[in-house]
C-alpha cells in the first residue's frame, strides 16, 4: 500500500478491478470502501490534504466495513 505523508492517514491503496478503496489510519484501524470510483481514488491520491479530502468526498459517501 502506498504510504501517503498525513497526520490521520497511514497509507491508502485501490482494487480498481473491484473498485475497493482501502484506508489505514494512523490508529492502525484498517478499512475497505466499496464501488469507489477510479476517478475518486485518482483525487484522493493527489489530494493537498488527505485528511480533509477523506472527511469531505469519501466518509459518509461509501459503504464500508473494518478490517482486522
Amino acid at each position: 500500500m502506498p504510504q501517503v505523508d498525513s497526520t490521520a492517514i497511514d497509507t491508502i491503496d485501490y482494487r480498481p478491478d473491484k473498485r475497493q478503496l482501502f484506508v489505514t489510519f494512523s490508529t492502525g484501524r484498517r478499512y475497505i470502501y466499496f464501488d469507489v470510483p477510479a476517478a475518486v481514488y485518482l483525487r484522493f491520491r493527489h489530494a493537498d490534504s488527505y485528511g480533509r479530502h477523506f472527511n469531505h468526498h469519501i466518509r459518509d459517501h461509501y459503504d464500508f466495513r473494518e478490517l482486522t
